[in-house]
């Protein structure tokens, strides 16, 4: 996703003036079609997160629209204070882009994984939080989004060929967007995950069990009428994300049942696990924490004969 929205972000920038593109020294093969069509409204602010938060806020307060990036967990966590004070606080159209959702960093180990990100931020009222599933849908969510008010926070992945099938780009903020239709359970999955999730769908119809796969892109708004009707319509529904379990999407699903007052059984399928001193692939840390499409089959049917959630 990071070469479209460098792409995507540059087609804006030419048609308004007010939009920067700050960095914290991240982004090189990523940010240069921004960066050498438009050097004035690019600044690399060194390793130094919490300053670029700073620093965007001023601007955005003199009537700029800054676009922040870094690697998820430092975009986020490093500078969780500055955005609070700042952006939040004073409602300014500061754009934070976190890259690396999940665990799309996995050899460079935890201190590199975006998997609690999107359940830090979320508490944040006001701060919209934009998780695209695929590189079409991200490019759909800026151009929605990205001159709306307040501050947003873009969850994005690296990969460029990653397509969510039956998506088609489509985004529309504070929805969920069905991909797929069934009857005897629905999935609710974000971001990079939807593939999966959409390929474990296809496999568990070929054992007769039949899947809703919907996508939620966005938090504040969020998607709870959408999912509060699947809710009504499944009697179970389970939510897949590369992000720890409380917090984040699996809480937005559990609170959603609670609140709606329906009888639907909720399994969260997440990260469960702190760091257990191993590093590899981000597949690798999919087949570790059971977000894989083989452990995401085998959940499903263990539930199916009646084992114990």
């Amino acid at each position: 996703m990071r070469a479209t929205f460098a792409k995507t972000l540059t087609e804006i920038a030419r048609e308004d003036k007010r939009v920067l593109l700050l960095t914290a020294d991240l982004g090189y093969m990523a940010l240069e079609p921004f960066a050498e069509a438009f050097p004035e409204q690019f600044i690399n602010v060194g390793v130094a997160e919490q300053n670029m938060v700073g620093i965007a806020t001023g601007l955005a307060d003199g009537g700029f629209i800054p676009f922040l990036y870094s690697i998820a967990p430092f975009a986020s966590l490093r500078a969780y204070e500055f955005i609070r004070n700042g952006p939040v606080l004073h409602r300014l159209p500061v754009r934070i882009v976190g890259v690396g959702a999940g665990f799309e960093y996995g050899t460079a180990g935890p201190t590199h994984h975006g998997i609690d990100d999107a359940a830090a931020l979320r508490p944040q009222p006001g701060l919209t939080i934009i998780t695209p599933a695929d590189a079409l849908q991200m490019r759909s969510a800026m151009l929605a989004t990205w001159d709306g008010d307040g501050p947003i926070y873009y969850r994005i992945g690296k990969e460029e060929k990653v397509v969510v099938p039956g998506l088609d780009g489509r985004f529309r903020l504070g929805r969920a967007e069905t991909v797929r239709e069934g009857n005897d359970l629905a999935f609710v999955v974000m971001g990079a995950l939807a593939p999966e999730v959409c390929a474990a769908a296809e496999q568990l119809s070929e054992r007769g069990i039949s899947a809703t796969v919907a996508v939620v892109s966005s938090f504040n708004p969020s998607p709870v009428e959408d999912l509060a009707l699947l809710a009504q319509a499944h009697r179970l529904l389970v939510s897949v994300e590369a992000q720890h379990v409380d917090g984040a999407l699996g809480s937005l699903v559990a609170e959603t049942i609670a609140e709606a007052g329906t009888a639907s059984k909720l399994v969260r399928i997440g990260v469960r696990r702190s760091p257990q001193g191993r590093s590899g692939s981000q597949r690798f840390y999919h087949a570790l924490h059971d977000l894989s499409q083989t452990a995401i089959v085998e959940r499903v049917l263990s539930l199916a004969a009646g084992e114990p959630v």
